[in-house]
C-alpha cells in the first residue's frame, strides 16, 4: 500500500440500496470467547461462506460508553458495526467484533469503576487481535476502530503482534481533555464552574487526582471515575498514531455530528503512510444522513437503513481485496 495522504469523496446521499444487493454471497457467524478476569469477554466471528485459502481478518472495536459489538446503544439500535462486518464478509474478509468489558455479553467482566483504566480496553483489544490471528484459516490481520475505538486500536497496535494496517473510522483527532473543555464551553456553564472544571482537567491530565472537584460536575469528576479520566483525557490520538508504523486509513463522514473532518485531517497529518477518505453525507453511525440534527440522529435508531456501501469498498481496497 502506498505511503500517501489524500482526500477522496464518496457520494453517500440518496443511497437506499441494501448491502445485500451489492454483495450477494452468504456469510457464516459464530461466537468467540476470550478468557479474562473477572469474567470472559465475548465476540462474534464473521466469515465468508466459502473462503479460498487464507482469509484476511479484521478486529472491529466499538466506541465509548455502552456501545455493543453491533454498534448499538441501549434502546437505540442501528446495527452499523454488524452491517460493516457482514459487508466485509461478503467481500471475502473475516471479522471479529467484540463487546467491551461491562457491555453486552461481556458485562460480567466489568471491573470496579475505580479500577478501570483506558489501558484496560487497549490490552483487551490486543488480546483479541492475537485470538483472531490464532483462528484456523485467518491470514493477515488489521485493526478497525470506530469512534473512541479508533484510539483503542491505535494504541493496541503496539502489542497486537503483526498488524498489517489500521482503519480509523470517525475517530477524534484531539485529546479528550480538549474536547471536554469545548463541550463545557458550548453548554454555557457559569464562568466560575467552567474554570473549576478546567483546573480539574489540568490536574487529571498530569495524573493527579482532584479531591475538590465541582460537585455540579460529579458525572465527570466523581472520585471513583477520576483514575479512568486521568488515564484517558491527556491521550492525543494524532500523537499516538504518529508512534505507530505501517499503513493506516482514516475514514470520516461529512455529516458526523460528533467528529469533524478536521479531526480526520489531524490524524492524516500525523505521519506518512496515512490515507484520509472523506465520505460525503455520512454520519457518525456510517449511515447516509443530512446535516439537520433531528434527521441525522433518527438514523441512530434505524437498523433497516444500510451503512454507506462505499465504506466497505474503501476498507476492502485498503486491505488489498478486489
Amino acid at each position: 500500500m502506498p505511503d500517501r495522504r489524500q482526500t477522496l469523496s464518496i457520494l453517500a446521499g440518496g443511497i437506499v440500496m441494501p448491502l445485500g444487493r451489492a454483495f450477494a454471497s452468504a456469510i457464516r457467524e459464530r461466537p468467540l470467547v476470550l478468557e479474562g478476569d473477572p469474567a470472559p469477554l465475548h465476540g462474534t466471528l464473521t466469515l465468508p461462506d466459502a473462503p479460498s485459502g487464507e482469509t484476511p481478518g479484521v478486529l472491529i472495536v466499538a466506541g465509548s460508553g455502552p456501545v455493543d459489538r453491533d454498534g448499538n446503544l441501549p434502546g437505540m439500535r442501528n446495527d452499523s458495526l454488524k452491517q460493516l462486518a457482514h459487508g466485509l464478509a461478503q467481500r471475502g474478509i473475516a471479522s471479529l467484533r467484540v463487546d467491551k468489558r461491562g457491555i453486552g455479553m461481556s458485562r460480567e467482566a466489568a471491573p470496579r469503576e475505580e479500577d478501570l483504566r483506558f489501558g484496560t480496553y487497549v490490552e483487551d483489544a490486543a488480546r483479541w487481535a492475537h485470538r483472531l490471528r490464532a483462528e484456523p484459516g485467518i491470514g493477515r490481520v488489521a485493526l478497525i476502530g470506530h469512534s473512541e475505538g479508533a484510539l483503542v486500536v491505535t494504541m493496541a497496535a503496539k502489542t497486537a503482534g503483526d498488524v498489517v494496517g489500521l482503519v480509523l473510522v470517525a475517530g477524534a483527532g484531539q485529546a479528550a481533555g480538549r474536547l471536554i473543555r469545548q463541550q463545557l464551553a458550548a453548554a454555557g456553564l457559569p464562568p466560575a464552574l467552567r474554570e473549576a472544571a478546567d483546573r480539574a482537567l489540568s490536574e487529571l491530565e498530569v495524573g493527579r487526582m482532584v479531591p475538590d472537584a465541582p460537585r455540579e460536575l460529579a458525572a465527570l469528576f466523581r472520585p471513583s471515575v477520576q483514575p479512568y479520566m486521568a488515564s484517558w483525557v491527556g491521550l492525543d490520538p494524532a500523537a499516538e498514531l504518529a508512534a505507530t508504523g505501517g499503513p493506516a486509513l482514516v475514514i470520516q463522514g461529512t455529516t458526523d455530528l460528533q467528529v469533524s473532518p478536521d479531526d480526520a485531517g489531524r490524524l492524516a497529518a500525523s505521519r506518512a503512510g496515512v490515507e484520509r477518505v472523506l465520505v460525503e453525507g455520512m454520519n457518525h453511525v456510517l449511515k447516509a444522513a443530512p446535516p439537520d440534527r433531528a434527521a441525522n440522529l433518527a438514523t441512530y435508531g434505524d437498523p433497516a437503513l444500510p451503512i454507506v456501501p462505499g465504506v466497505v469498498d474503501r476498507i476492502a481496497g485498503f486491505l488489498g481485496v478486489a
